[in-house]
């Protein structure tokens, strides 16, 4: 359904607020069901202009060890049972991007908005841009100098502390970002990470020299998300 002017003028209007569920640690595969339902949520709540409701979810979560890759999949087909024998789960998904890897120690972050809330434009490009540059802010935080490159993703050096991919679907966002924060990195030595050869991975605990856990770390990137994505958060249980 095509949105009136009006409908577009109330979503300026309207300041978003992203409802926050930590999902602790759960199986990759049914944080996917959550984020599909919550995505037909915001389309439902869209369509009908309730506007007033919560205008989008905020998930986060560690994730049991599972090794995922997104549409361009076809490579990865004799994999599935070496990534089993080590003891982690690997699942096809829709989301851009190549192989990753996703487990304890890494905060996995799914917005679950529509982007007509936070961008006139509607842009994927910008989309990521926020979800890197949100990141680059929680490292500064840390008091690490991070950046980006021509690869999707937040760098420190020549190594990877964050990982994007995303799917969205008339403009409503699912997957997202996950970070390393105290994550076992021995697990990304199974795969190339994200395709890329020659390039490394890394973690928040990695580059300052300590324990860096997941929990420690929600509260800056909640902070970092809100400065680039302004809404209002409601927090759940």
């Amino acid at each position: 359904m095509v949105m009136s002017m009006l409908q577009r003028k109330k979503i300026k209007m309207t300041v978003p607020t992203l409802r926050v569920q930590k999902l602790g640690t759960l199986g990759f595969n049914k944080t996917l069901m959550i984020q599909k339902s919550a995505s037909r949520k915001v389309l439902e709540n869209l369509r009908a202009q309730n506007l007033e409701k919560n205008t989008g979810y905020l998930f986060l979560v560690e994730h049991d060890p599972v090794y995922t890759v997104g549409i361009r999949n076809k490579q990865y087909n004799e994999d599935e049972k070496k990534f089993k024998d080590i003891g982690a789960d690997f699942v096809k998904t829709d989301r851009g991007g190549l192989i990753t890897f996703h487990g304890p120690g890494q905060l996995v972050a799914y917005p679950v908005i529509h982007l007509g809330f936070f961008s006139q434009k509607k842009s994927i490009k910008w989309y990521v841009k926020q979800l890197e540059n949100s990141v680059i802010d929680v490292c500064y935080h840390f008091k690490l100098k991070a950046n980006t490159s021509d690869n999707v993703g937040v760098w420190i050096k020549d190594s990877k502390v964050a990982a994007i991919g995303i799917h969205a679907s008339r403009y409503v966002t699912t997957h997202g970002v996950a970070l390393n924060c105290n994550v076992d990195l021995g697990w990304f030595s199974h795969i190339v990470p994200c395709g890329i050869p020659d390039k490394g991975v890394t973690s928040l605990s990695k580059e300052l020299n300590r324990n860096v856990t997941v929990e420690e770390t929600i509260p800056v990137f909640l902070n970092c998300f809100q400065k680039h994505f302004p809404c209002n958060f409601e927090y759940v249980s």
